[in-house]
């Protein structure tokens, strides 16, 4: 039986092709929802094998593991704390994932410098990416400042820095105000 749903009743009929037929334009058990508080339950729960060993079929390769190499930050208090970096990582990211003290206010979008760190002179100068106007623009408002100061939001984590030792300045100044 096909249902329409009109103001004064619940079933009509509509002329197809010279015929009157009922013509359905909601479910049966949907009307059930106007009288009622409870909906019919249509599906039944199937009996299923438990299977002891669960196979993972992927189209796409798999993801190669990550590979790590070790860090040393030297915190506000002067601790050195080692940590596990993943290449490809920024330092910020690798900061905050081993609880090392550094804020990163603006969760690396460049809008603050709050993620300031300071490299060995020889270390810095190993550091692929050179910083853009933007983060020495950024950079001119941290506290602290160095000639081997960068954002962590924007140095990333190569294999060759493996052992190297990254200071967190002892203050933090936010540039957004």
């Amino acid at each position: 039986m096909v249902m329409i749903l009109e103001p004064d009743n619940f079933t009509s009929t509509m002329s197809l092709s010279g015929l009157r037929r009922p013509v359905c334009l909601i479910p049966k058990f949907a009307l059930c929802i106007g009288r009622s508080l409870t909906v019919p339950i249509c599906a039944k729960r199937r009996n299923v094998p438990k299977v002891m060993s669960v196979q993972k079929f992927s189209a796409s390769v798999p993801k190669p593991k990550k590979e790590t190499i070790c860090l040393y930050f030297v915190d506000r208090d002067g601790d050195r704390i080692t940590v596990n970096a993943g290449v490809g990582s920024n330092f910020l990211d690798v900061a905050i994932d081993n609880d090392i003290e550094l804020e990163g206010a603006c969760e690396g979008t460049l809008a603050c410098s709050t993620c300031h760190l300071i490299f060995k002179p020889d270390q810095y100068d190993q550091i692929h990416e050179k910083p853009t106007d933007e983060e020495l623009d950024m950079l001119d408002l941290a506290f602290g400042l160095s000639d081997t100061s960068r954002l962590g939001c924007q140095v990333i984590v190569t294999k060759e820095m493996d052992g190297w030792e990254i200071e967190v300045p002892s203050g933090v100044a936010d540039a957004r105000g």
